[in-house]
């Protein structure tokens, strides 16, 4: 009985030993950080953190000032183009005339001819400065590149939207993972593509995942790497942030 006894014990330490037990956390594997193309005051925002949004749903705009006034310039150097050429037209035709009785020279004909073209060229180039000024008005407004959640804001109305900087974070709901760390030393019982089971106990969610990246960065302190593990689950309440548990099998 004793040793029947004994060989269960070393027998469910050897089970307990074969699975390793991992905390992380469920992360988006598309999050965004959305920002401006052009310098702006914010007029208004239209969503909040926490808010799920999407695919094309406004999410703030800046003014126009600055494009308005490239707009303007546009506009003033096309109009001045065309009224030269105008004139130029006119001095043309007025010569062709003159050529017709000897009354004026064949090459100031040809000057006024190199002159129209000329300004033709600079005015289909001005028309298609002036167009591309006025498709920028576009990225006045900012929508959501896909659908997600708000996950950080840091833009208000009246503050200054800068090129670069970024006014919200915006994580994809539809391309979760977990992410969790795992010890040097146990390496090598891992491979991509490696099935391990998820749990997600605030929500009761249980799962088989796939580990489908291992990254090479070790941390320095504790000697962990990051791995990344697909999930599969038809719950809507499941967001970034949210505790992870993973279980691995081991040999």
């Amino acid at each position: 009985m004793k040793k029947t006894l004994l060989t269960l014990i070393v027998l469910g330490a050897t089970l307990v030993a074969e699975t390793l037990t991992l905390s992380g956390s469920v992360i988006s594997d598309n999050q965004k950080m959305i920002t401006s193309r052009f310098m702006g005051f914010v007029t208004d925002v239209k969503v909040s953190e926490g808010e799920q949004v999407k695919k094309g749903q406004i999410l703030y705009k800046i003014d126009s000032r600055e494009i308005d006034s490239a707009k303007r310039q546009a506009q003033l150097g096309l109009q001045i183009y065309q009224n030269q050429y105008t004139n130029v037209q006119i001095n043309l035709n007025r010569h062709e005339r003159l050529l017709k009785q000897d009354m004026v020279s064949k090459y100031e004909v040809e000057n006024l001819e190199l002159a129209s073209k000329n300004l033709k060229d600079m005015i289909s180039i001005s028309k298609a400065r002036l167009q591309e000024v006025k498709n920028q008005y576009k990225y006045l407004i900012i929508k959501a590149p896909n659908d997600g959640v708000i996950v950080a804001k840091n833009i208000k109305v009246g503050e200054m939207a800068m090129p670069g900087m970024p006014a919200f974070i915006l994580s994809d709901l539809s391309d979760l993972k977990i992410s969790v760390e795992i010890a040097e030393s146990n390496l090598a019982q891992i491979h991509n593509g490696k099935k391990v089971s998820v749990n997600i106990p605030s929500i009761g969610i249980k799962a088989i995942g796939t580990i489908s990246a291992i990254i090479p960065n070790s941390n320095p302190m504790t000697h962990t790497f990051k791995i990344k593990i697909n999930f599969t689950t038809n719950h809507k309440s499941v967001y970034p942030g949210m505790y992870a548990t993973v279980d691995i099998g081991v040999n």
